[in-house]
């Protein structure tokens, strides 16, 4: 038997193949090879297919690793799936409606999604969802409820660094804020807010839900009538509405 068809030199020309892969963080490509080798199907496939296969498990390995780490940065709350909502338009989730949505296409057109309607009825669901089909498609999204996007702005200025706030918040592609209208907003709060949403204004989109129709939300907004008319102006204009109907769901799970 000649040294070049041994088969302990065999097996460590593979072994040093796969660790140079994983030296060089193409693990994709790595764990690829690995298989081909314990499947025997090495030899079965041309010099083109074998890379092919190669750079397509890399591709798909980094997607993951990107899509992983896009999830993770957005902090939801919630686990949830555009295909796991169920469809009801009596409720308020139009099947047409939402699967447009999940397109994400109104992401990179910077526009606002409104989700509104009683508790219980799947508001938090249908942002979660949204917001992680927006992983998926590899946009940088940011998930918090209103009262602590204000907790963090508050804090951001006591360490002198609301610009470098504002600046993240503003190259975030999808931004979601859940439970708006909890409370009214006055004061430096109302400002801060109205410079979150100016910054995003046909740039970025943000999502918004709230037990509060719409048409009440300059109340929680008054205390300044001008902010109040811009903040909604740039909200609404544009937006998608989703009007959520119905009990609460909740009870039915019980």
């Amino acid at each position: 038997m000649t040294k070049r068809n041994n088969p302990q030199n065999k097996k460590h020309m593979e072994d040093k193949i796969y660790g140079d892969l994983k030296g060089l963080r193409l693990s994709g490509m790595a764990q690829c090879w690995m298989l081909l080798q314990e499947t025997k199907r090495a030899h079965e496939l041309s010099f083109r297919d074998g890379v092919a296969m190669l750079i397509q498990s890399e591709r798909t390995q980094r997607n993951a690793n990107r899509t992983s780490r896009l999830m993770k940065n957005a902090r939801f709350r919630y686990t949830a799936a555009v295909g796991d909502i169920i469809f009801d338009s009596a409720r308020g989730r139009d099947r047409e409606q939402l699967m447009q949505l999940a397109t994400c296409d109104y992401i990179r057109q910077g526009a606002s999604v409104l989700i509104t309607g009683p508790t219980g009825v799947g508001k938090s669901f249908i942002a979660s969802a949204l917001g992680q089909q927006a992983c998926l498609a590899g946009f940088k999204v940011k998930y918090a409820n209103m009262q602590k996007l204000l907790e963090d702005i508050t804090m951001a200025r006591i360490e002198s660094k609301p610009a470098r706030f504002f600046d993240r918040a503003a190259e975030t592609d999808l931004f979601v804020i859940e439970d708006f209208g909890m409370r009214a907003l006055e004061g430096q709060q109302l400002i801060d807010f109205m410079e979150f949403i100016e910054d995003r204004h046909d740039r970025k989109s943000t999502i918004i839900t709230s037990q509060l129709p719409v048409e009440s939300w300059y109340d929680i907004l008054a205390k300044n009538k001008t902010v109040a008319d811009a903040i909604i102006d740039r909200l609404a204009r544009t937006s998608h509405r989703i009007t959520l109907r119905g009990d609460s769901m909740r009870n039915k799970r019980k």
